[in-house]
């Protein structure tokens, strides 16, 4: 009699579908903003040879509209929610054009589906605990991670008082907590910057955006960023054309780009318009591995 065994290796392979989005931002400005950019308001006072005299200044119409920009790319990365249906069709289209406009799904909306959720009133260092226990069970080695816990700002004094309050409770002292300088005062206080437990390990990291969808309540979101071990693909990353994440155009009007120049123009008003736009959008690869943390809502920003 002879035997034969086989071995059959299965594997889960799933597609999770995301958009790459336009992202924009345009600002005016006359053409007598932009020759008093510099100095706006100059108060002469003779003192010193002038180096005193207060000078006032406008912020710059570029570095404006960048920064506009890169605020609203960023926050469509994290908070964005796609508009486009099960068939590929966006529900928002141009009115005047009938073009279709697509928003993405950001790191928040890919997170939510998946992740697993801790809500809670009060934290404590358990919730760590179980936060790492339950991505290790989803990691490939057992010991040895290092997770990300990006938390709003609530939640990172939060974090610290906890972490505080745990060294009290055993009894830690020395300089972890205080040092005393040479001159005779006392240096009280600590910083958390990371968490260790059974061998893995979470890094706290202040995430800003959150404070402005939770300004009243703890929020944080503990991710595993670790590349993938076979083709070191990153676990997250944005998306976009080649050349096109950052695009700068300007429509040049009487005065042209200074304010001043004389030339051919495209407009017969006195200013300029600037456009910042691009394409982005974000991808990430193992939303299973994640926890959301979010806490009562106080109604009270400071506590």
């Amino acid at each position: 009699m002879i035997t034969q065994l086989y071995t059959k290796y299965q594997s889960n392979t799933e597609k999770h579908r995301t958009f790459i989005a336009t992202h924009r931002n345009d600002i005016d400005l006359s053409a007598m903003y932009k020759p008093l950019e510099d100095v706006f308001i100059q108060i002469g006072e003779g003192k010193d040879g002038g180096k005193d005299d207060p000078v006032f200044t406008l912020k710059k119409a570029e570095e404006q509209v960048i920064e506009n920009y890169i605020d609203a790319r960023d926050m469509a990365l994290v908070w964005g929610k796609a508009n486009v249906d099960k068939d590929g069709k966006p529900k928002i289209y141009e009115a005047e054009t009938g073009r279709p406009i697509i928003s993405s799904d950001g790191l928040i909306a890919q997170l939510e589906r998946f992740a697993t959720k801790f809500v809670f009133s009060k934290l404590t260092v358990a919730y760590f605990q179980k936060a790492l226990a339950t991505l290790v069970a989803k990691s490939i080695k057992p010991t040895g991670n290092t997770y990300m816990f990006l938390v709003n700002t609530r939640l990172w004094n939060e974090v610290n008082t906890v972490l505080d309050r745990w060294l009290t409770e055993h009894k830690t002292d020395g300089a972890v907590l205080y040092s005393k300088a040479a001159n005779g005062y006392v240096d009280l206080g600590a910083t958390y910057h990371s968490y260790e437990f059974a061998g893995n390990k979470v890094v706290f990291k202040v995430e800003r955006t959150f404070d402005v969808e939770y300004p009243t309540r703890n929020y944080g979101v503990m991710v595993d960023l670790t590349e993938d071990g076979i083709s070191n693909k990153p676990a997250m990353e944005m998306l976009t054309f080649k050349g096109g994440q950052f695009i700068h155009n300007w429509i040049v009007g009487v005065g042209g780009r200074s304010g001043l120049d004389s030339g051919e123009v495209s407009s017969r008003v006195a200013g300029s318009h600037i456009v910042a736009w691009g394409y982005a959008g974000l991808a990430m690869y193992n939303p299973y591995r994640s926890v959301i943390f979010l806490g009562e809502d106080t109604g009270n920003p400071l506590f």
